[in-house]
């Protein structure tokens, strides 16, 4: 039986003993809700990709408490330190070479040599990570492919019964996943756009952040198709055909529809922090409603509009 509690000081110590247990807790983080497991513990990291139904080879991010305990897990390069210094806590996941001794354990790595790490800034994540004393690792709390969950109520609808806690913190302010660099290349690579825009990062590392080399999964939500609603998204859309929603952005397709559309709109005033913050919330929406067709509008593809435009064309890739 699944428990939904609010995140205050007793619940936070109950769910601390469950992951030592080796169940599993989804919280509140910044940017949507986690899934969480003892990252230290295969047995425990093995459920998370039960209740999900997660592929084994995608790897999870470890949730760490601070730097000293980051630099325990992985071996952090020059570059890695200047980003951590300038965005954790925060939404963003540095990958690097594991470091000999670290304890993430193999499975939560997907068998790979680097690992995938993140301060998260929430009260809630830091001190159940505190009160856990090891790292935590969460990937989103949904099942595998769905829509990412920014509220408590968001993870009850897809994991009810499989996990064993859900902490309540009140809906997630960035609405998306943090931003994933890698520094096991020669060159920094942003495996994965997110909430924090390209364009900050390298400004603070003084570099270009280079494209992954090949279609190998090294990084949470590489697959093709991923963070997809039920229903399906036709993207670019200049026009409201028959029988389809819209999910808008600055009113481009509010103007166009149809008497009686449902039309959600991303940011009304075209602002793509807002838009971030409720994309997941808008795509749950819409499958809430049993929309079978949504036509989706123009985002621009500059600051977070890159990782808006890469969570609808996974959400819209063929399944």
């Amino acid at each position: 039986m699944t428990k939904v509690a609010p995140a205050d000081a007793a619940s936070i110590a109950r769910a601390a003993e469950i992951l030592r247990e080796g169940g599993l807790v989804a919280f509140p983080t910044e940017t949507v809700y986690g899934l969480g497991a003892d990252a230290t513990s295969a047995w425990a990291v093995a459920r998370i990709y039960d209740a999900k139904g997660r592929p084994s080879f995608n790897p999870l991010i470890a949730h760490v408490a601070d730097i000293d305990a980051a630099r325990r897990e992985a071996v952090l390069p020059e570059g890695a330190i200047r980003l951590a210094e300038a965005f954790w806590p925060g939404p963003l996941t540095i990958v690097a070479p594991a470091a000999p001794g670290g304890s993430v354990c193999e499975l939560a790595r997907a068998g790979l040599p680097s690992v995938a790490l993140r301060i998260p800034d929430h009260p809630v994540a830091r001190a159940l990570l505190v009160a856990l004393g090891r790292p935590i690792a969460a990937p989103s709390a949904n099942r595998s492919g769905h829509v990412s969950p920014v509220t408590a109520a968001h993870v009850a609808q897809d994991l009810t019964g499989r996990v064993d806690m859900i902490l309540d913190g009140g809906r997630a302010t960035a609405g998306l996943e943090s931003t994933i660099v890698s520094f096991c290349e020669a060159s920094p690579v942003l495996l994965r756009p997110g909430a924090i825009a390209r364009e900050k990062i390298e400004k603070a590392l003084g570099a270009k952040l280079a494209a992954p080399a090949g279609a190998e999964v090294t990084a949470p939500g590489m697959t093709a198709s991923h963070y997809a609603p039920d229903a399906r998204l036709r993207l670019e859309a200049h026009e409201i055909n028959a029988g389809e929603a819209a999910l808008d952005f600055g009113g481009r397709l509010s103007a166009l529809a149809p008497q009686g559309t449902l039309v959600l709109d991303l940011s009304p005033r075209g602002d793509l922090v807002e838009a971030a913050a409720n994309l997941f919330a808008h795509l749950r929406e819409l499958d809430s409603r049993g929309v079978a067709d949504v036509a989706v509008a123009h985002v621009p593809e500059r600051g977070l509009g890159e990782a808006i435009n890469d969570r609808l064309r996974r959400a819209s890739a063929p399944r």
